[in-house]
């Protein structure tokens, strides 16, 4: 016969662990009672992506009535943040802002990425579109992209290294072309988001990199980097002087990417609706227009709908870019 002291132990753990079971759906349950978000970010603090996404939360706290906490959760160019969302109860207390490269690009190169956007998120809302760009550290003399391309030549025989915010990413396809275009060895460099990357870049670790206007924009304005050439059909309101790659005879990259607001499938439509309606009204805001306008931002709410289309071209055309390059999927 088994004593009372040799089923206390078994007794005990199994108490803790409904007590635990327990704590954890309380839990879930006050944060989804309480309306509490999270604002999941797939870079780190201190980026273009993270102060947009506090620029947006802050405000969306008003419109919604209940906090709305940015959560960054940095690594493989966002693959990390949208793995999260996925797992995260659909229930509207969990979105993720995300730019084209996590939800339109990562499903072209990685493999597995573990998560499919058509069938694991739902569109929320769109707020604005974004050009990238090639930049230059203070300590490289280029003033222009041909300047830029001379001085690899000359001090680099022709080989180079140019920082992007993260691998397989438009930035990084950007620097192959250029590499192409001007026959030049040019390597990219790999970062986990734009701040380390932009680190390097005032600390003159390299020499160029690749990324967004809203990565950029500050320190250009600041004098610490150029921008030299920017994506897009036409040139952009914060950088007249910079001529697009199309004029300097780089085409293909006129398609711009975009910002959106995405939840996990299966969140209910009544708090779609809802968050989609505060995002509007958010984007309507004069100062928050203002802001996201001095990141480099192109400000525009769209709807689930036109996000969702805008996602779906955005893709088509990467998707045949991408093939074109050779580029086998990792």
């Amino acid at each position: 016969m088994t004593s009372p002291v040799s089923l206390r132990a078994p007794l005990r753990r199994a108490l803790i662990g409904t007590l635990a079971l327990g704590a954890l759906t309380l839990c879930s349950l006050a944060q989804a009672q309480s309306g509490t978000v999270r604002l999941l970010v797939g870079f780190p603090a201190g980026g273009g992506t993270d102060a947009i996404a506090r620029t947006l939360a802050d405000k969306l706290k008003d419109q919604l009535g209940t906090p709305v906490i940015v959560e960054n959760r940095a690594g493989a160019g966002g693959q990390i943040a949208a793995q999260t969302l996925k797992a995260a109860p659909a229930d509207g207390t969990t979105l993720f802002l995300s730019h084209d490269h996590t939800i339109s690009i990562l499903p072209l190169v990685v493999k597995n990425p573990g998560f499919d956007p058509a069938r694991d998120f739902v569109a929320v809302g769109g707020f604005a579109t974004f050009v990238n760009a090639l930049a230059v550290s203070g300590g490289t003399p280029a003033k222009s992209l041909n300047e830029y391309v001379n001085w690899v030549r000359t001090q680099g025989k022709g080989k180079g290294t140019v920082g992007v915010p993260a691998p397989a990413s438009v930035p990084e396809f950007l620097v192959k072309v250029i590499g192409e275009k001007y026959k030049l060895d040019l390597q990219s460099a790999p970062y986990r988001g734009s701040a380390p990357m932009m680190g390097d870049m005032l600390g003159n670790q390299i020499a160029a990199g690749t990324g967004s206007i809203p990565d950029f924009i500050e320190n250009q304005k600041a004098g610490k980097i150029r921008v030299v050439a920017v994506m897009g059909k036409t040139r952009q309101a914060l950088l007249p002087d910079v001529p697009t790659f199309a004029e300097l005879g780089l085409a293909g990259f006129e398609d711009l990417p975009y910002y959106g607001i995405f939840a996990p499938a299966g969140t209910p439509q009544a708090a779609i609706d809802r968050i989609s309606a505060a995002l509007a009204k958010v984007v309507a805001l004069p100062d928050v227009r203002e802001r996201l306008t001095a990141m480099g931002l192109t400000v525009a709410y769209m709807t689930p709908q036109q996000l969702t289309s805008r996602e779906r071209a955005y893709s088509q055309t990467w998707a045949r870019i991408i093939k074109s390059s050779g580029f086998q999927p990792q």
